[in-house]
């Protein structure tokens, strides 16, 4: 006969469940019951997502205004660009605008009063919002909440606030690059009228007329430059296409009361087995002992 381990054969356990039967049925529908309550108690979440196709992280200046036409305004993005989305999409800097648009302190029930509201609000934030890349390169957002409508809204809100994060982080750095070129731009329009003047004094000087000549051409390029950047400062402009905007949920996506009823009354149930193993096993042992002394 195959031993199962721990002294016990297939008589055995099949005469362990004779005597306990009646107890573990207790346990299970003892148990089976907990779990439904519990599941019932807990209130349901709604799950909506939107999806969005990242562009091309070159500027959209550079692909329509270059002299040189080599970049396509409709291309989507590449691996990198769809990263960049999911860091954007995931940055305390999101987070503080969904949670300022929802008030979602006051939705989730934090005490504003609480001295790590700012914690816990985090905490809920990042366990109802969750922001992932698919397998074609796109970003899914997706929302749980109590309400579907909310749901729906805030999913929707993140993806289309992305624009609005991607243009503020684009247009400070724009704004820094069109204040450097305008000083040096400034510069070398005064460099080339100190020049003119010195030709205009010596027609003779050759090397001053190519060095004009460089000069310009270099001050046209930079004030090119300068206009794509200032295109980039004050369009507010597209990072994202969209494919799919989030719905409110019709069905809830958690609990699953199926599988918190099934795991309740299983770990029930292994706990009760367990335990009573171990007590058969001390009586074992006990009247093991009482058999030896009385032995001797």
């Amino acid at each position: 006969m195959s031993d199962f381990g721990n002294n016990f054969d297939l008589k055995h356990s099949v005469s362990f469940f004779k005597r306990h039967w009646k107890f573990l049925v207790i346990v299970f529908v003892l148990a089976f019951a907990v779990s439904l309550v519990a599941s019932l108690m807990v209130t349901p979440r709604y799950k909506s997502t939107a999806i969005l196709f990242p562009t091309n992280s070159n500027r959209l200046s550079k692909a329509i205004l270059a002299e040189r036409y080599s970049l396509d305004y409709m291309d989507y993005g590449i691996e990198r660009d769809c990263e960049y989305a999911i860091q954007i999409l995931s940055s305390q800097s999101m987070e503080d605008d969904v949670c300022a648009r929802f008030n979602l302190m006051e939705h989730y029930g934090i005490s504003k009063d609480d001295p790590h509201k700012y914690h816990f609000l985090h905490e809920y934030y990042r366990g109802n919002v969750n922001v992932r890349r698919t397998d074609y390169l796109g970003v899914e957002v997706s929302v749980l909440d109590v309400d579907p409508q909310w749901s729906a809204d805030i999913a929707n809100f993140i993806a289309a606030n992305y624009d609005t994060v991607c243009n503020r982080i684009h247009s400070a750095r724009a704004n820094d690059a069109c204040l450097i070129m305008q000083d040096v731009c400034s510069q070398m329009e005064a460099d080339i009228r100190a020049l003119n003047d010195t030709l205009r004094k010596d027609r003779s000087r050759v090397d001053i007329a190519e060095l004009i000549s460089n000069k310009t051409k270099e001050l046209a390029e930079l004030q090119t430059r300068m206009t794509q950047t200032k295109v980039d400062l004050n369009k507010q402009v597209s990072y994202k296409f969209w494919l799919d905007k989030a719905a409110p949920a019709d069905m809830k996506a958690y609990p699953k009361r199926a599988v918190i009823v099934a795991l309740g009354t299983i770990g029930a149930l292994a706990f009760a087995i367990l335990l009573l193993l171990l007590v058969d096993m001390k009586n074992e042992d006990r009247k093991g002992l009482q058999t030896t002394t009385s032995n001797k």
